[in-house]
């Protein structure tokens, strides 16, 4: 019994030995592969960086010049700036699919590594995933917020739910700073946004237990509950976006600030949009009576007036941009319903 067993475990590791050998053969063949491919990409990168600097230059010099020519140099003055265009379009678009050092807050927080998505579909995918994990935190959040307005009432517990409000808008810094480095659109204010958000949570996990937190915590989970909720709508808004746009066949690469805002998007938009606004009269509410609430006798905390100025900030930026992107896209729209009309 015993001899059988070991003859077998003999034959199995002969036919691994073969397939090991195999193993080894495809692993230096990858090891090759990728180093030529580094030698590829560096030059790539040095040739594209040239270009792109010699395509500025004599753009710029056909700008400079461009006044002093007569009408029949104009033509081809105007050949010459659309030939540079196009080549720096093109430019742009090699430079995107190579790899790039990180810069400013991924280098700060990561340090050298790269974070470059190579391909539409790895950006795609992590797209999506970055949506994902937005839904799951959002969901896990509405519970933890809807529990501690009607049925939890501890400061350890308030300071859990605050601390996960700070860990999330930190992981969403990166993750956006992520997409931005690979071609994402993301208007910075929405960048800034969390970086408040990070600075607000993290006074209210530091805010001592008192006459001030207990009278601003209730309005704050009920903020807090409102605004998840107002995320899980804006994540359905977004994703039937995007279903829509693949089975178009119109994938972009990041679609945060998709190109081409089509008319059947306002259909899901102007639902959604007086949830928004609603929720940002609730952060001017929150400032409102922050601000009221630091000349309360027994309110000496210096987190009261912090957080009523960083509400306000929150308030007037969103209000701002929002108002701005859709009154864009509107006009957008409208340009192209009157050049249909003619």
């Amino acid at each position: 019994m015993a001899n059988s067993m070991l003859l077998s475990l003999a034959e199995e590791l002969d036919d691994l030995n073969v397939e090991f050998v195999s193993l080894q053969e495809k692993n230096k063949e990858y090891k090759k592969t990728l180093e030529a491919l580094r030698t590829i990409e560096k030059s790539c990168m040095s040739m594209v960086a040239h270009q792109k600097k010699k395509y500025a230059q004599i753009s710029q010099s056909l700008k400079k010049n461009g006044k002093d020519l007569g009408l029949e140099d104009k033509p081809r003055w105007e050949e010459l700036q659309r030939h540079v265009a196009e080549k720096q379009k093109v430019c742009v678009e090699i430079h995107e699919s190579l790899p790039r050092p990180s810069e400013g807050f991924l280098k700060l927080s990561l340090g050298q590594v790269s974070v470059s998505l190579l391909s539409k579909t790895e950006k795609f995918d992590y797209k999506e995933e970055y949506e994902r994990f937005k839904l799951y935190m959002t969901i896990i959040m509405l519970i933890c917020s809807f529990s501690t307005s009607f049925f939890i009432n501890f400061r350890v517990c308030d300071a859990l739910f605050h601390f996960l409000l700070v860990w999330y808008y930190c992981t969403l810094v990166i993750r956006e700073s992520i997409l931005r480095h690979n071609g994402s659109r993301i208007k910075g204010w929405w960048v800034l946004h969390h970086y408040l958000s990070v600075v607000v949570c993290g006074i209210l996990l530091i805010w001592p237990a008192g006459v001030s937190y207990d009278m601003f915590r209730n309005l704050f989970m009920l903020f807090s509950l409102y605004l998840n909720f107002v995320q899980l709508l804006q994540y359905y808004y977004q994703s039937g976006c995007l279903y829509r746009l693949r089975a178009l066949g119109e994938k972009s690469d990041m679609y945060i600030t998709v190109e081409g805002f089509q008319e059947w998007m306002w259909r899901g938009l102007t639902f959604l949009l007086p949830f928004l606004f609603v929720g940002y009269l609730f952060q001017l509410y929150n400032a409102y009576f922050l601000f009221k609430l630091s000349f309360h006798p027994e309110c000496n905390e210096w987190m009261v007036p912090a957080s009523a100025m960083i509400f306000f900030i929150l308030f007037l930026g969103n209000f701002t941009t929002t108002s701005k992107v859709v009154l864009s896209k509107f006009q957008a729209m409208q340009k192209k319903k009157h050049k249909k009309s003619l």
